[in-house]
């Protein structure tokens, strides 16, 4: 037997037999996914929508996959951290990038990432839109988004919008139906959603552009009022409040939204793996029902769909910040 192990191809021949018995080990390339737990890299805190949206999705899509699904919670720099995080990891489909319309943003917002954000990464699906509102406070002589018009276009440059920080997706909302409404209006800044509320509820601004579910409690508490949303269609939770659309700002469909993404290189199989029980996920009546008291519309698409969407939400938004004229970071 020495004598065929020392032959050139009797090594190989060997092994290949002692595998056909199941005495050797298979190739690691040759391991199912997922071979191991799936980590969910979020860009933003615990508990607000985004992170709250990954946790629902990821508890059924562990269950589909057969291994558990992980969030990891990576804050900071405009979501620089996560994004390079998961740009650097093995690309094998265990470590994924919870998208945004932030990620587009930061994409004409920064001058320099370490990663790029179409290049470096391969979609997977949506997730989730939600919407975002113009607000009053339920005392506002702006009963209605046609009063807020109609009084920014004869007052020019008197009314105060509020929105959290420059360079979020609500300022960049805010700055974009400035223009598109061609009103002189001026956008102020805040440090947060509450921050926001409490200058509405106490006068210090006219209204406000707001993710929708941050605000409902105060919406169901009477303390503010929706004017109009930004998205496509009225939302499920207000379907008596209109979109901008419908005050005549043709064409205007802005909504927050998140998604899946995974290191470029990642084996197509995988991305159809995880394409298709993502899919699944969101067609859970439990997951979807959750969503929906996040005031998040569950939505999935192809990773074609999400790539256009992602090309497309950094274009408008770097037209935004350089016709804003918001400095570079």
């Amino acid at each position: 037997m020495r004598g065929v192990i020392k032959h050139p191809g009797g090594r190989l021949l060997a092994l290949l037999c002692m595998w056909w018995l199941g005495l050797a080990p298979a190739p690691a390339c040759a391991q199912p996914f997922p071979s191991k737990p799936v980590r969910i890299v979020v860009p933003f805190g615990a508990g607000g929508i985004a992170d709250l949206t990954a946790r629902t999705v990821a508890q059924k899509l562990g269950e589909l996959l057969g291994q558990p699904v992980v969030v990891m919670n990576r804050p900071g720099a405009g979501g620089v951290v996560a994004g390079e995080a998961v740009a650097k990891a093995d690309p094998d489909g265990h470590t994924l990038l919870l998208m945004s319309n932030g990620t587009a943003v930061s994409a004409g917002l920064f001058r320099s990432l370490p990663f790029d954000a179409v290049r470096d990464f391969a979609p997977v699906s949506t997730l989730g839109f939600f919407d975002i509102a113009v607000i009053t406070g339920a005392g506002s002589r702006l009963r209605t988004l046609a009063d807020l018009l109609a009084h920014a276009r004869s007052n020019p440059g008197t009314l105060n919008v509020g929105t959290v920080n420059i360079g979020s997706t609500q300022h960049l909302a805010a700055e974009l139906f400035k223009a598109s409404a061609g009103i002189d209006v001026q956008v102020v800044p805040f440090n947060g959603t509450p921050a926001v509320i409490t200058a509405l509820r106490g006068g210090d601004i006219d209204a406000a552009v707001e993710i929708l579910g941050p605000v409902m409690p105060q919406v169901g508490a009477g303390a503010v009022r929706v004017l109009a949303v930004m998205g496509a269609k009225r939302p499920a939770s207000l379907p008596q409040v209109p979109t901008l659309r419908e005050a005549g700002l043709t064409g205007f469909d802005v909504a927050s939204w998140n998604a899946l993404a995974a290191p470029v290189g990642t084996p197509a199989d995988v991305i159809e793996r995880l394409n298709r029980e993502v899919r699944a996920t969101l067609d859970n009546p439990d997951v979807r029902k959750r969503l929906q008291e996040l005031h998040v519309e569950a939505r999935a698409s192809t990773p074609q769909q999400l790539g256009e969407l992602l090309a497309g939400e950094i274009q408008r938004w770097r037209e935004v910040i350089v016709r804003a004229k918001i400095p570079t970071q």
